[in-house]
Parts: C-alpha cells; structure tokens; sequence
C-alpha cells in the first residue's frame, strides 16, 4: 500500500514536467499554424486559395507547393528582389527559421482545386 501511495506521489510531482516538455515541443507548431493562419486571408484556409473570375491574376495556392520554391519566393519578397505590395511587408518580418518551417508546413498540406468565384448582383430587396 506504502509503495503504490509513492509511487503515485512520485507520478504526481513529475507529471507536470512531462505535460510541460510536451507544451514546449509544440509551442513551435502552434507559432507555425499561427504564422500560417495569417496566410489564409489572401492565399485561402490551409494554403487552398480561391480564384477571381480570371484565373490569371488570382492570389496563388500554397498547400503542396514545394518547400524550396516556397523559401526561395518568400526569400525574395525579403530582400526586395521580387517587387509587391503586401507580400515584401509579411516576408520582412519573417526570420529564415520561420520562412523554412512555413514552407515545410504548406508543402505538406493537400492541395485541392480551386474554387472559381463568380460575382453576384445584391437584389434590392436583400435585407428582407
């Protein structure tokens, strides 16, 4: 009875430490995923982007995109060598460590096609 009541005391004093080694481990994760959430305004929920009417000129998907092209692009917005606008500003903020987890983070996510967006005309009476 003496044994089990120390072992469960032992238990109970180092599991925290455990719970906590785990936290660590996966605060990073959570910085990436939240890093990442910040891209889902232009470039859509888990890197799958929509597309405007025109194809063209809509904002790219990053789900399953390579990691190598996805560091070299954002490495580029960084050092001004590919010209933007809003891109240059998130990219500048970036550290390299951020820039490479990021890339490995949208690499892995499945890409899925591509909704096409079409515009809709408000009926006059759309409040009711």
């Amino acid at each position: 009875m003496k044994k089990t009541i120390v072992s469960a005391a032992i238990i109970g004093l180092f599991s925290p430490m455990i719970a906590n080694a785990a936290d660590i481990a996966s605060a990073s994760d959570v910085h990436i995923r939240s890093l990442a959430a910040s891209c889902a305004a232009c470039h859509g929920t888990q890197g799958n982007a929509v597309s405007g009417n025109n194809g063209a000129d809509s904002i790219p998907a990053l789900a399953g995109v390579q990691k190598a092209d996805i560091i070299a692009q954002l490495t580029a917005f960084k050092s001004g060598e590919r010209p933007a606008t809003v891109m240059q500003r998130h990219a500048k903020g970036l550290t390299s460590d951020e820039i490479t987890a990021l890339a490995e983070y949208f690499s892995r996510l499945a890409p899925k096609t591509p909704v096409t967006l079409k515009s809709q005309k408000l009926q006059a009476d759309h409040a009711n």
